[in-house]
């Protein structure tokens, strides 16, 4: 055969297989697409000039540019094994005409690397037609105003060139081994269905399926204790009795489940089941190990993408908690003064309360308990003074003192039976000043965080008699804390450069407009490509799901021949084939989402405020592109049924 004639034929099984594999090519532009444009924003240095020191731009695009080939890669060597398997009768019937292995090889390869190119030119145009779009998702993410012009990166598109250059001669690899490693037989019998279902034993089989069962409870119980002194072996304990149950699962725990179904039918299954349970069970082993990976690998990237949007949801509330008030001053009366002055100079409307404090140092000790954990710093805050400067908080009984931390999530200190309430409070070279005691925590400040001592809230006598009786100690300091409030939004921008002048180069004093911005920069960022991510991960396991039913539909096609021959109508064998569909795509799913719920909530500790709902929102539009992968493959059932007889 000449190469032209070869070249033909390639041409022609190139048309002839486009329409099944669509989802695929569109998968491959759409990943080279996205890693060109993280190229392009890698390297546009007007960008990372825009953002602030604390984020390191081009190193998080590095990183994210990483993790997408190792997506790709993934998906694009687990898809050319499917169709590799689904074309080796194909394969087959070539060498039977005549074409050796190495005239097989070569049409292969032909046509895997016209594929590729088309794929990585097609992708690189339309990631160069689409930056402009991406670049304005994130300076909206990163509330950025302004015009910045995105260029053609000719490094960026070297770059893509070179990292999917090697994906293409990965899975020409791959055509190489189906091609020399199998015989003429073992090629026309690939696309046969899996395993025949084998009786389990029964006591082994019900050992290892309740196994499962238990080893995900334990990973969802454990999930909820980790923090602590052991946190890095709990993060394996969960993800290795999370990940073994969900094999366990589907290896063991749904066959057996499948099994007993069966037995208590006598085999006599019905059209329905026939349609759905059976293939199921004929595959169950051969799509466990599948099934896991996309159920834990879904369960992670809902995770990554459900934490980053909740971060940057709640972003202005957990820097609120933080950050009560929009700039203080501690023992600067002066400073204060004349930032005051400067606010109304320029117009802006402010609310300036002053509080008085006392700084000591001093432990708790539980009641008939004569030692303590050690001395530290203890900022006592008059609580009369705290609600004129609008604190929401309740005043305490005399002789008590609430604390305020917002890191006790952090910390493993949020359960209030744990920490035995109530607790003396022992100062340091009191003078015999022990009469006040310790009568809750709570997970916020009622200060900005940066002034040190842990805050204590009492009535403002209490504050009052500590200044007095501690005169004589040289472990008391009073403390006068100058607390402004900026009512109006779009003033604090322009109050935080004013505030930036008194801030000293060796004293930490960070403002709420400041830290809000670099939470939006540093969160907007993360949920950028994290959602991007997840989108590539998503449609690459979708993808997945959708080729391996496609197979197995035609597989099926002499069946629903049959069933047709039989009288059975289109509807008849579609509500079994929904079915099923419903386990190979449900199942996954919702396993993923309730593995995702625990550790999101696992990892909640990083977040003040409540993440429910950006949670809620981020897993349903997750689980509602993985409806649309559903639909296309009962679509696509729906017309091997129609196309039966």
């Amino acid at each position: 055969m000449t190469t032209l004639s070869l070249f033909e034929l390639v041409i022609r099984s190139i048309r002839k297989n486009i329409k099944h594999y669509y989802l695929y090519f569109f998968a491959l532009i759409f990943s080279t697409g996205l890693y060109f444009v993280f190229a392009t924003l890698q390297h546009d240095s007007s960008i990372v000039r825009m953002t602030s020191k604390d984020v390191n731009f081009a190193t998080s695009f590095q990183v994210a540019g990483i993790l997408l080939l190792l997506i790709v890669t993934v998906f694009t060597v687990y898809a050319n094994s499917i169709f590799l398997k689904r074309r080796s009768r194909e394969i087959g019937l070539y060498q039977l005409i005549g074409l050796t292995r190495k005239g097989v090889a070569r049409f292969l390869i032909i046509e895997n690397v016209l594929l590729g190119v088309g794929a990585l030119l097609l992708g690189i145009c339309s990631g160069a037609l689409v930056s402009r779009l991406f670049l304005l998702i994130l300076m909206k993410l990163l509330s950025f105003e302004g015009f910045i012009a995105v260029t053609f990166s000719a490094p960026a598109a070297l770059q893509t060139v070179i990292v999917f250059a090697a994906l293409i001669v990965l899975t020409s690899i791959q055509m190489l081994r189906m091609v020399y490693h199998n015989t003429l037989l073992e090629l026309f019998n690939a696309d046969k269905q899996g395993e025949h279902p084998k009786k389990p034993k029964t006591i082994v089989a019900a050992f290892f399926a309740l196994l499962g069962i238990v080893l995900i409870g334990y990973g969802y119980q454990l999930s909820g204790h980790m923090v602590n002194d052991m946190l890095f072996f709990n993060m394996l304990s969960v993800l290795f009795s999370t990940i073994l149950g969900t094999y366990l699962l589907f290896r063991v725990t749904i066959s057996w489940l499948f099994y007993q179904y069966r037995k208590g039918k006598n085999g006599h299954l019905g059209l329905m089941n026939s349609l759905s349970l059976a293939p199921l069970m004929h595959r169950m082993k051969a799509n466990a190990n599948s099934l896991t990976l996309i159920t834990v690998l879904s369960a992670m990237t809902l995770t990554m993408v459900a934490m980053t949007y909740s971060l940057y949801f709640s972003a202005e509330k957990d820097t609120r908690i933080y950050l009560p008030y929009d700039f203080i001053f501690e023992n600067s009366e002066k400073d204060a003064r004349s930032f005051s002055v400067e606010l109304r100079k320029e117009g802006i409307k402010f609310v300036h309360k002053p509080i008085e404090a006392v700084r000591v140092m001093g432990g708790f000790r539980e009641p008939n308990n004569k030692s303590n954990g050690g001395y530290h710093g203890m900022l006592f805050l008059p609580a009369e003074q705290l609600l004129e400067a609008g604190a929401d908080i309740k005043v305490p009984g005399k002789g008590e003192a609430v604390a305020y931390d917002g890191r006790v999530n952090l910390d493993g200190r949020n359960n209030e039976d744990e920490m035995k309430f109530p607790q003396d409070i022992e100062l340091k070279n009191s003078g015999g000043t022990d009469a006040l005691q310790l009568t809750g925590l709570n997970a916020k400040y009622v200060i900005n965080y940066n002034l040190y001592g842990l805050q204590l809230v009492t009535p403002e006598s209490t504050v009052k008699e500590l200044r007095e009786k501690m005169l004589t100690s040289h472990d008391h300091e009073v403390v006068r804390i100058d607390t402004y409030q900026i009512p109006e939004k779009r003033e604090r921008a322009k109050a935080s450069r004013l505030y930036a002048k008194y801030v000293q180069e060796d004293k930490f004093m960070p403002d709420f407009y400041s830290q809000y911005e670099a939470s939006l920069q540093k969160y907007g960022l993360f949920i950028f490509i994290s959602g991007f991510l997840g989108l590539v991960f998503l449609i690459s396991t979708g993808s997945i799901l959708y080729f391996k039913q496609m197979t197995e539909a035609e597989q099926e096609k002499r069946s629903y021949t049959i069933l047709r021959q039989l009288g059975f109508d289109i509807k008849d064998i579609m509500r079994g084939i929904v079915r099923k569909q419903l386990f190979v795509f449900a199942i996954p799913l919702l396993i993923g989402l309730l593995h995702s719920a625990f550790a999101v909530k696992a990892a909640s500790i990083l977040v003040l405020s409540d993440i429910t709902v950006p949670s809620v929102i981020a897993m349903s539009v997750y689980a509602l592109i993985y409806f649309v992968f559903a639909v296309l493959t009962i679509g696509y059932y729906r017309k091997i049924v129609k196309n039966a007889m």
